[in-house]
């Protein structure tokens, strides 16, 4: 473990490696109070001092983590106030679990509901675009194809939580419901349902890469703020076995965990 004297001697710290040091030590809880409520950084000037750091370089690690949700700064107040953030736990497999409608908003509301927490999802388009290579390989679509294209942000206790991005063939989607503007009451799922095109089955797909600066503008992460995140791409597919859709989840680290339940299925051997 990094102690104090050993940050006050190293002479190497940058912006990005201080914030990753303090974004540890906020996690671990070193600046709560004794009764366990969220407490504050120390003041830039002193926090500078420990990382070597000059005053505005510290000031640009504390509007970092502020732009992670991890902290916020308020009028006179001498510290950063660290915020009582838990990441929020996200179970793909849920969206097919008895009692699901299936949208992704039901499943982010069955998440945050579950744990007593608020969220929401913010649309910030819906448009038809040419699909570019990875969708179209997973979609099964030719170059210069066409598809739907629904992005939005979902948002937990008022922090961006992830992006929520959906794509399907605008052949089959184009004049429904799925491409309108704004939330869809009863699901895009349901309207892929009623379509023809039930989805029964997903491959999940998961790598790790950090944001963009397209990203790094929903998420509310600033310029150049870019965050180690999780990618979720979810193929869905209908009873035929046809891709119909597919879902790029962007779940920034710091303000997500990915859970996935897994379970052997019964063989005759078990009688």
């Amino acid at each position: 473990m990094t102690t104090m004297s050993s940050r006050e001697s190293e002479s190497r710290w940058s912006v990005e490696s201080a914030a990753g040091d303090l974004r540890t030590r906020i996690g671990n809880g070193e600046f709560r109070r004794p009764d366990g409520s969220p407490g504050q950084l120390p003041p830039a000037g002193s926090l500078g001092r420990q990382y070597s750091l000059s005053r505005q370089a510290m000031n640009q690690v504390i509007a970092k983590l502020a732009r992670e949700g991890l902290v916020e700064t308020r009028p006179g107040s001498r510290g950063a106030l660290v915020r009582d953030w838990q990441p929020l736990v996200f179970l793909p497999q849920q969206e097919f679990e008895a009692g699901q409608a299936g949208p992704d908003a039901d499943l982010l509301t069955r998440l945050v509901e579950a744990v007593a927490r608020k969220g929401e999802s913010r649309m910030d388009a819906v448009t038809a675009e040419p699909v570019d290579e990875r969708i179209g390989a997973k979609l099964g679509l030719r170059p210069g194809e066409h598809v739907g294209v629904r992005r939005r942000t979902n948002i937990v206790d008022g922090v961006p939580a992830l992006t929520d991005d959906s794509f399907a063939p605008l052949r089959l989607v184009d004049g429904t419901d799925w491409m309108t503007p704004g939330s869809v009451a009863r699901g895009t799922n349901k309207v892929l349902a009623e379509l023809g095109h039930e989805l029964v089955s997903a491959v999940d797909e998961l790598r790790p890469r950090d944001t963009t600066d397209e990203e790094n503008v929903r998420l509310g992460l600033g310029s150049g703020g870019s965050v180690h995140a999780i990618e979720l791409i979810s193929t869905g597919f209908d009873r035929e076995g046809m891709p119909v859709q597919v879902t790029v989840l962007t779940l920034p680290g710091p303000r997500n965990t990915v859970v996935y339940k897994r379970r052997r299925l019964k063989t005759e051997d078990d009688g």
